[in-house]
């Protein structure tokens, strides 16, 4: 009996221990877990405008109408959103598509600062301060980005910054699918 619960530590550390490795050294990639709303219209929401910066609040209704959206959900803090935000002003002003902002978990005045300094490439931007709309989303961290057809459907969903070459490949991929889907070039 002494003997077993001497070894009984040792084993329950070198199952955790081998659960660490594999978590660690798995080659994982977050963009791999697939979002519970793709193929389903985007959820109830309207979020209000914040001051400042030029565009007005957005919600599901805007969504639902026209070409292709993108929504974008960033916050002023999160340091990923300001590597991507570049890539964000390039692909508003050279692609087809509306792009919506949701100001995540942030204080509306530090969204205003942010983009004066960084530029505002959305169509319509709001503040989500609670978190609650982000929820609905099921928004896991910032920044995410969805594509969502005319309709209101969740085309495509990608997590984590839009910055590198596998990262603008696969988001290209995904928008290249959404287009062929409603039948656009």
């Amino acid at each position: 009996m002494k003997r077993i619960l001497m070894t009984l530590p040792m084993v329950v550390v070198l199952i955790l221990g081998g659960f660490l490795y594999w978590g660690l050294n798995a080659d994982r990639n977050p963009n791999e877990i697939p979002s519970p709303l793709l193929g389903k219209v985007v959820p109830e929401f309207a979020l209000d405008s914040i001051d400042g910066v030029g565009v007005d609040g957005f919600g599901s209704a805007e969504l639902s109408t026209g070409g292709i959206k993108l929504v974008n959900v960033f916050a002023s803090w999160c340091v990923p959103c300001r590597a991507e935000h570049g890539v964000l002003i390039k692909l508003a002003a050279r692609e087809d598509v509306d792009l919506y902002g949701i100001n995540y978990k942030d204080q509306p005045i530090d969204a205003q600062r942010w983009l004066a300094e960084m530029g505002n490439p959305y169509t319509g931007v709001g503040s989500d301060f609670t978190g609650r709309v982000g929820i609905e989303w099921g928004v896991s961290g910032v920044p995410e980005t969805f594509i969502v057809s005319p309709d209101g459907v969740i085309m495509y969903h990608f997590r984590g910054p839009l910055v590198g070459d596998t990262a603008l490949r696969d988001f290209g991929e995904g928008l290249r699918r959404a287009r062929e889907q409603i039948g656009q070039s």
